[in-house]
């Protein structure tokens, strides 16, 4: 039996386990003694690797930080690294996020691409390779994270434990591979005064604001031209009477920080709509000054590229707490260039009367040579499967857990092209998809363990 038929065998496995991780809403929780991202991020670890128990690998939990599944023997270790947290469901949805359907040969829920169907898509191609009996000259291990979408401190806990790996890919950028992942910068504002009363939007920094709200003072700008603002840009929006405030709803669209020109930022556009309406406020001058609706970091004096791609710039999350604002910035610049060069560049721009920004954490950029073996390696398995000799790796403004090991680069699981709607509403998997990326995934570890 050829590799696609055993994959398609294993369909139905796939699908009840995907399903059974979807149900687990693992967003990051509270941390607590022995739960480190909360208590269910922990118990969809250990139902992973309960599944991935019955097929016989080794498994390990690692303080419930992130665990493992193992197959063979040897001293070179291939990883596979995917995660099972996940960003908040948020608004949007057309069926529970966390009750995988299936409807249209698509599968939706919260993860079924990012990242929770590579976690099964990978295992199951992990016990094809074992039925195959092809020699396992190397260890393959699949580990698996649960705090990816906020820190990736699961992963430091697992190189702390047991070190790097000697080669690999983690499925959560895109095929036919990621060459180079950009630099970040994250960091927040906070306002200096202000005289709104209240404002909350967002739910993580990695995503597109796509609904904020707002308390100010009545009368104090013209309704007529914050209407015709959103109504020019297309924002959903609702006034809210409250004695001597009115309380101002926008809607947006949700995105992932790495593509902000894809979403639209509500929490951007109601500042600056605001603004435009005549509203005064030292805070909302700021933002219009340093921020706006720039998705380029301009504003700030960041506004970049290279021969790979250019800096995006993105506002997550909003809140006023004790009468003063705060909210986060997610940057990601150019793979050819360093987190000094960016800081140089935005640290004369970091503060006006009204407010200021504070620099939080910084990754330099991921870059491997597009000849590299590891590459070349990965974009064999996909061409042999997939039959396309025309798309090439590329470059990609999200983060994956390939900065924080050596020797691995993302591979797979979404194609080129294809919009999942990861961080956003309504994400989903094909089932086609799940079945391809699957053989693709066969193939890779059996070139890493001849290799």
């Amino acid at each position: 039996m050829d590799v696609r038929g055993r994959v398609e065998n294993h369909l139905d496995e796939i699908l009840t386990h995907l399903k059974t991780l979807v149900s687990y809403d693992s967003t990051m929780g509270a941390s607590e003694e022995g739960y480190p991202f909360g208590k269910v991020p922990a118990a969809c670890l250990n139902k992973a690797l309960e599944i991935a128990d019955s097929y016989g690998f080794k498994t390990v939990n690692l303080d419930n930080y992130i665990g493992y599944a193992e197959m063979g023997e040897g001293k070179d270790l291939i990883g596979i690294l995917a995660h099972l947290d996940v960003v908040p469901a948020g608004e949007g949805w057309n069926t529970d996020p966390f009750d995988m359907v299936i409807k249209d040969g698509k599968a939706y829920g919260r993860g079924t691409t990012d990242d929770k169907g590579a976690v099964v898509a990978s295992m199951i191609a992990m016990q094809i390779v074992k039925e195959l009996n092809v020699p396992l000259t190397k260890r393959v291990r699949l580990i698996m994270g649960t705090n990816e979408e906020n820190g990736s401190k699961c992963l430091e806990h697992y190189v702390e434990k047991e070190g790097h790996i000697d080669m690999g890919f983690t499925p959560d950028g895109c095929f036919p591979g990621v060459h180079g992942e950009k630099g970040m910068v994250g960091g927040q504002f906070h306002s200096k005064e202000t005289k709104i009363h209240d404002i909350q939007g967002g739910v993580a920094s990695n995503v597109v604001c796509n609904k904020c709200t707002i308390t100010i003072d009545k009368n104090s700008f013209s309704t007529k031209v914050l209407e015709d603002y959103f109504n020019d840009n297309d924002i959903e929006y609702s006034f809210k009477d409250e004695n001597d405030t009115i309380t101002i709803e926008a809607h947006g669209v949700a995105a992932h920080a790495s593509t902000p020109s894809l979403g639209k930022n509500a929490i951007s556009h109601l500042l600056v709509g605001l603004k435009k309406a005549g509203y005064q406020d030292a805070f909302v001058d700021f933002y219009n000054d340093r921020i706006g609706l720039t998705t380029d970091g301009s504003l700030m004096g960041a506004k970049c590229s290279d021969e790979y791609g250019e800096l995006t710039f993105n506002v997550g999350v909003i809140g006023l707490k004790e009468g003063k604002i705060s909210g986060t910035i997610d940057i990601r610049f150019p793979v050819t260039m360093t987190v000094k060069q960016i800081l140089e560049k935005m640290t004369p721009n970091l503060e006006t009367e009204g407010g200021y920004v504070e620099i939080t954490k910084t990754h330099e950029p991921l870059y491997f040579p597009i000849d590299s073996p590891l590459v070349t390696k990965l974009l064999e398995a996909y061409q042999e499967v997939t039959g396309d000799m025309e798309s090439i790796p590329l470059t990609m403004g999200g983060g994956t857990y390939a900065k924080g090991i050596n020797n691995c680069i993302a591979f797979g699981c979404e194609m080129q092209d294809v919009d999942n709607h990861i961080h956003d509403a309504n994400e989903f998997i094909s089932i086609e998809a799940l079945v391809v990326q699957t053989e693709i995934y066969v193939n890779a570890i059996i070139k890493l363990m001849n290799n």
